[in-house]
């Protein structure tokens, strides 16, 4: 008698959905943060849909306060151009005042390297204790939150994609679609959403 075989049929991986803070949340996200270094480098994140390792990276040079953006090399070492929100700008040239590094916008205390991203995590971790919120977001979760807040101001799924710098966008993208009125339009948005989060922190004794 011959063998029967049952080909087991691999069901498609389920995704999960991405966790995403409210504003609120992230209001007393930030406010649960002292130290303005850490919570300007979230506020960032959130601003501007950043990828942890693109933050922490960032030069004074990828900052155009003419224009309102913020260049970013992202993965595969593609650059794309953010729309950089006022009250974010602001608080990054009060940040840098505080340092005055001719490179980095976020040094360690050394000067001579980022912030630790164990650092960072660990900010994060006892910033979501404090403010009593569930301990399974991440600073990743940031970015999910701004690519939500954009979403429910009806902006354009492509454009999204284009901030958040996807795999899949060609490098001419950029050129393409994101547009100065487009980048005009959303940096009113953004300005608009950042508004009341960039409140002034007084360091950490």
């Amino acid at each position: 008698m011959g063998s029967f075989y049952i080909k087991k049929i691999r069901q498609p991986a389920q995704k999960r959905l991405p966790s995403v803070l409210s504003h609120e949340q992230i209001q007393q996200l930030l406010s649960a943060i002292r130290s303005p270094a850490y919570s300007t480098f979230f506020a960032l994140i959130y601003a501007c849909g950043l990828r942890i390792s693109e933050a922490q990276f960032l030069t004074v040079q990828d900052i155009d306060s003419t224009n309102g953006t913020v260049r970013i090399i992202g993965k595969g070492n593609k650059e794309r151009l953010i729309p950089l929100p006022t009250p974010t700008l602001v608080r990054l040239r009060a940040l840098w005042k505080t340092h005055r590094h001719p490179r980095l916008l976020f040094p360690n205390q050394n000067g001579d390297q980022p912030i630790a991203t164990c650092i960072l995590y660990r900010v994060f971790k006892d910033a979501l204790a404090k403010a009593n919120l569930p301990s399974t977001f991440t600073p990743h979760s940031l970015r999910h939150s701004y690519a939500t807040r954009l979403m429910e101001n009806r902006v354009d799924t492509r454009v999204v994609q284009i901030l958040l710098g996807h795999a899949n966008i060609s490098s001419t993208t950029i050129y393409t679609h994101l547009t100065e009125p487009t980048r005009q339009s959303l940096r009113t948005l953004l300005d608009n959403v950042m508004t009341g989060i960039d409140v002034e922190q007084e360091e950490q004794a």
